[in-house]
């Protein structure tokens, strides 16, 4: 179709605007003519118009995908990015409660082991004291064993020291008492004599 056509229905579709009646700024026109009257101008363009139309058209539509993928893109990278910070806030947390727990756990075996210390100082000072008092009750006991030995001793030397006595004794009274050899020989003759005469 000629240009010329296209500018005559623009001219048309001009005067159907001034044939409506304003209120205010506005203007009351009859639609499905003003819409038949576009349709007849689209129709007009040349076919490069159209295809460049056409080609617009889907170019405002890969344009909209782009739009949409990249809001996508953008939306799932910061999902990802709010993801990421909420492992690194968990990490932190639990490096944060590792810390924590660590520092409890060495607190914890400090006080274990300064009462184990304390416990170990008393039971070696009550062994101490317990191996004294078994060591002077030994002492003690050697000492009365040692005494008692001493008495039983000494009784024995007194035992000793008196039969060595008697015995001496018995050797003197016998000495004492003993026949002299003349004595016996006279005593032997009178018992002679004795026996004759019974």
């Amino acid at each position: 179709m000629p240009q010329n056509e296209v500018y005559d229905l623009l001219k048309i579709l001009e005067m159907t605007l001034d044939d409506g009646f304003s209120i205010s700024k506005y203007a009351v026109v009859n639609k499905r003519e003003i819409e038949t009257l576009i349709d007849r101008i689209y129709a007009a363009l040349p076919p490069e118009v159209q295809e460049a139309r056409v080609f617009m058209k889907r170019k405002e539509e890969l344009l909209n995908e782009a739009q949409a993928q990249a809001a996508k893109i953008v939306q799932d990278a910061q999902n990802e990015a709010n993801r990421l910070i909420s492992e690194s806030e968990i990490r932190k947390a639990i490096e944060r409660d590792g810390i924590r727990l660590k520092n409890e756990v060495v607190a914890e075996m400090e006080n274990i082991k300064h009462v184990s210390m304390q416990d170990a100082e008393q039971v070696r000072l009550q062994a101490t004291e317990e191996s004294m008092k078994i060591r002077e009750g030994a002492e003690l006991y050697a000492k009365q064993v040692l005494t008692s030995l001493e008495d039983n001793l000494t009784q024995l030397q007194q035992v000793v020291k008196n039969g060595q006595i008697y015995m001496e004794q018995i050797k003197n009274d016998n000495a004492r008492y003993a026949p002299q050899p003349n004595q016996q020989n006279n005593r032997g003759w009178a018992n002679n004599k004795d026996a004759k005469k019974i």
